[in-house]
């Protein structure tokens, strides 16, 4: 079996969405990977918007119109936008604390041969991406004779 396959994820209503997408990656390397697309509710979002060192709650339900981002076991980095009842749109960091409402469907891309993780970069302060070969999941087969 290939570890590269888009993987669909339902997430119930109630859980943490980002909390429980790193938990799935940390039980399950496996499950490290880019989440290419996501669509959804939260009972209300925290968003931590460009340049600010807090999250900021948007109360009420919202529609999620687009997830997006890579997650790991080391933790996320995601960005989302949402729309509430009027229609008006943010987009921002998608911060703990964020509740399904009714449901998230979720495309997770997990890279074949790769292995994603999160270390402090010194010049950005954050942590960032890190990328590095995985490793095989069983060892080599001897060479037959012959």
């Amino acid at each position: 079996m290939t570890d590269q396959f888009p993987r669909p994820l339902r997430l119930p209503p109630g859980v943490d969405l980002r909390r429980h997408l790193e938990a799935m990656a940390q039980e399950d390397p496996r499950l490290s990977g880019f989440i290419v697309c996501g669509i959804g509710s939260l009972e209300s979002a925290v968003l931590r918007f460009a340049d600010q060192d807090e999250g900021t709650v948007l109360a009420g339900p919202q529609e999620v119109v687009t997830l997006t981002g890579s997650v790991s076991g080391d933790g996320a980095h995601l960005h989302v936008v949402v729309a509430d009842a009027q229609g008006h749109i943010l987009g921002g960091h998608l911060c703990h604390g964020s509740r399904v409402y009714t449901t998230m469907e979720i495309l997770l891309l997990c890279p074949e041969g790769w292995q994603l993780g999160r270390k402090r970069d010194a010049a950005t302060g954050h942590l960032e991406l890190t990328i590095s070969p995985s490793r095989p999941r069983h060892p080599p087969l001897p060479e037959s004779p012959g």
